[in-house]
Parts: structure tokens; sequence; C-alpha cells
């Protein structure tokens, strides 16, 4: 029988965070794990998750001032969307979500997560959890969600950046790379897998989520040597960045990040108020309520 790994829980001392987010606040990048006797775990899954329920999650969201939240479905869940869209439900409007798919999946199934609330889709290219999709279903899926105008969630390993890049820019949605491309922070901002990131972001179909710190560091906890890669997106794409929690923090391997110690790494990221509205507030508002 096939052993599946578990992961490690979040820090359940969440710690009030010094910096105040604005009215509004999102949260673009969380998730929803169970619990798994409500919402049961995939068969195939790569990981078995603590169950980190809706209610963690709106705790988490009360004790550090965010409104609202993209719940990003995560793939120990696979492709059965029900734990993701009874969130959404259950937060009346406050939520939205993205997701994840099956080959084959219908017009009609794609019609009915978006009634749902689900604006997006998300393709998981890194290794750890299955590597390259195939592109003909990743092809095939983007032509499907365009009249939805929905866009796609690009999960990568940064050395694929480099190689992608030519896919990725003919991309017609909306994309998102998820987690600064988990670029590592010791190979510095002039590495190959970031300066091509920063090209990507002159696309103006491209945004970036200036999040998953704890996964660019090569440090630790706090995780300040990927502030420099979080400034450079926001100097290159300030109204097309994203912020989230990435709680609970799935397969974090080193330092577990404290909540809000994140949400302080964001004022860390800049100090300027407009800015911090922007990327919290404005910037997923338009991607995600606006219509």
């Amino acid at each position: 029988m096939r052993q599946i790994p578990t992961c490690k829980g979040p820090d359940p001392d969440t710690r009030k965070p010094r910096l105040v987010l604005p009215p509004g606040a999102v949260d673009a990048h969380c998730h929803v794990f169970g619990p798994g006797d409500v919402f049961p775990y995939a068969a195939d899954r790569a990981y078995t998750p603590p169950d980190a329920p809706y209610e963690g999650l709106v705790a988490l969201h009360r004790k550090l001032g965010v409104s609202r939240a993209v719940i990003v479905h995560a793939s120990c869940h696979g492709s059965d969307m029900t734990v993701t869209l009874d969130g959404i439900a259950r937060s009346n409007g406050a939520m939205k979500g993205v997701a994840v798919v099956d080959p084959g999946v219908t017009d009609a199934e794609l019609a009915r997560l978006d009634a749902g609330g689900i604006r997006g889709v998300r393709f998981n290219f890194v290794k750890h959890l299955g590597g390259m999709p195939d592109m003909a279903f990743f092809q095939r899926v983007l032509a499907q969600v365009e009249p939805l105008g929905w866009h796609v969630v690009l999960h990568l390993d940064a050395q694929d950046i480099v190689p992608l890049a030519p896919v990725i820019s003919a991309i017609r949605v909306p994309f998102i790379i998820d987690h600064m491309g988990r670029v590592k922070a010791k190979d510095g901002v002039d590495q190959p897998a970031f300066r091509q990131l920063l090209d990507l972001m002159k696309n103006p179909l491209a945004w970036v989520k200036i999040c998953g710190s704890e996964r660019v560091s090569s440090a630790g906890a706090p995780f300040t040597d990927a502030v420099p890669f979080a400034q450079a997106l926001l100097a290159a794409a300030p109204d097309r960045c994203l912020w989230g929690t990435d709680w609970p923090h799935p397969n974090i391997a080193g330092d577990m990040p404290n909540d809000g110690d994140l949400v302080d790494l964001l004022g860390a990221m800049t100090d300027d108020a407009d800015l911090i509205k922007r990327v919290t507030l404005d910037n997923p508002d338009r991607l995600y309520w606006a219509r």
C-alpha cells in the first residue's frame, strides 16, 4: 500500500499584527482542509494535512484584520470542489475561490463552479505535487474558461519559469504566478528565474502573489531575505500584485510561519499605505469581485 506523507499544521498561536490592514482587506491565497470526516481527502493525494476547516480560517482572519478571502482549492482534495464551494457559500459573499479540475471537465461543470463563486483555475507544475500537467489538457481548459472571464493560477518550481516562459506568454487570459515563482532567496534577485519573472510581469495579463515568503526564504524565520523579491515585483507591477497568507501552510519543511508575522512582513515589503491598500484591497477586488 502506498504511504501518503503527512505535513505539519499551522502555528496555532497567531500573533496580532502591528500592521493594520485596510477595511475590506483580502487574503488572496488561503486554503481549507477538511474536516476529513465531512470533506474526505482524495485517495490519490500527494500529502495528508491536519484538518484546517473553514471555522479556523474565519478565526484567523478575525485576528489578522482580514475581511475577505480567496480560497485556493487544495490538491489534497483532488478535483472534488465541495469543501471550497461550501466555504464560499458560508461566507455570504466575503469569499471567492480558485478551482482544480480534471481532464474532461465540461462547460456545464465550469458554469456550476462559476455560479458558486469560482473565478479561476489552478495548475500545479511543482514536482512534489505531480509535476507538469498534460499540456493539451492545460490549453483546452484555458479555452474553456476564457468566455467565463476566469484567470489561471500557475504554481511553478523556479527552475521551470525560464523554459515555460513562451507558453506562459502565449496565455490569453489573466494569469497569476504563485508565491513569487518559488524562487530561492540565496540565488539573489539576479537569478535567471527571477529576471524571467520580472520580464513576464511586463505583460498586462500577468499577476503575481507576493506571498509564500517562507517558501522563498533561504534563511528561515522571519523570512526577511524574501523581502527584496517582493519589493522588485511591487515596483514592476503594483496594480497586479496580490497578497495572501497561504494558511495553513502545507508542506513547509522549515520554519512554520506565524500568520501575524506574515502580515507585518508585508509592512517590511512596503511602508506605502496606498500601495498596501492596492495589494490587499483594490487589486483583488478588481480581479475577484468586480463582475
